[in-house]
């Protein structure tokens, strides 16, 4: 159980920490390799090793009618529209005001698992815990936020994103199924590929496309690390942990992404940054609190004994 538990926390900074880096991976690529055709291919590499290492466990792909259904739930609602509105949004709109944006994110998941889930209804807490976490992201960002010259289009495209990847964790959480993380990353990767690939062809030209080192590197991290690893980690998870704290990591990966920027693209970093993480880190601790006291009454109870 404690082991099972330090996975957990291990798997939690995990994927905050790569996803954090994929927002510089993205923009770098994206000087080289269209939005849709940048996803297609991520998408393709990462079908590939997920197939790769299932052949080696001899794990069988699930391909019943309620599987089916499930890969055709992440493949829409996760995988290929999702990735395709955020990335065609981040053309029209600040970079700042994308990630607080998509911080709605925890706030959409917190509604459909308290309206749908039983067992995952909002306390206090939880609820505190969100809005100091979304104010963070707000402060973090202020200087990027220009409401008044963005692109509305835009900003519809990732809320709308955001919307669709809420609704899918909680339909996946709320349907019991034995499929392995990696099954069901690959099933819906795969799937997602038959959405992608249309509209890269038919609204992107490919001979427009650069393969030089700065949209190769990026597409392998993207497809490696920034997918295959992160979302086997996260549907790992999502079996063990309440899905309003794992929707969390949407406030931590923006300050990692800031962090990253300055130390690698020479970014200076503003006052608001501080106190913006400040806040994000506060509001994850309130979300945890009431799992932190009942942690600390039972080793109070343990060191009495």
């Amino acid at each position: 159980m404690k082991s099972e538990k330090s996975l957990i926390i291990i798997g939690f900074i995990l994927i905050s920490v790569i996803w954090g880096s994929t927002w510089l991976a993205i923009k770098i690529g994206l000087e080289s390799i269209s939005p849709f055709y940048g996803i297609a291919l991520r998408f393709s590499i990462a079908s590939l090793i997920l197939f790769l290492i299932l052949k080696l466990r001899n794990e069988k792909i699930p391909f019943d009618k309620n599987s089916i259904l499930l890969y055709l739930n992440l493949a829409v609602l996760s995988f290929s529209f999702p990735f395709a509105l955020v990335y065609w949004g981040e053309q029209y709109i600040a970079s700042g005001l994308a990630s607080v944006l998509f911080g709605v994110y925890p706030f959409m998941v917190a509604i459909g698992s308290h309206l749908f889930l039983k067992s995952e209804k909002l306390n206090v807490y939880k609820s505190f815990g969100i809005v100091f976490g979304f104010i963070g992201i707000v402060l973090i960002f202020w200087s990027d936020i220009k409401f008044g010259k963005s692109n509305i289009c835009g900003m519809i495209a990732i809320l709308a994103s955001t919307i669709m990847q809420a609704a899918s964790l909680v339909m996946l959480k709320r349907v019991s199924h034995q499929i392995s993380p990696t099954s069901l990353t690959f099933g819906g990767m795969f799937l997602s590929l038959f959405f992608i690939y249309p509209m890269a062809l038919l609204f992107e030209d490919f001979s427009k496309l650069i393969f030089d080192a700065k949209g190769v590197y990026s597409i392998l991290y993207l497809g490696t690390f920034g997918t295959v690893m992160t979302f086997v980690v996260y549907y790992w998870l999502m079996k063990r942990v309440e899905i309003v704290y794992l929707s969390l990591v949407s406030f931590v990966t923006p300050v990692l992404a800031v962090l990253l920027g300055t130390i690698l693209l020479q970014e200076k970093l503003s006052q608001s940054v501080f106190f913006g993480a400040a806040f994000v880190l506060i509001g994850i601790l309130i979300a945890n609190l009431k799992d932190i006291k009942i942690v600390l009454k039972d080793r109070m109870t343990n060191f009495q004994i």
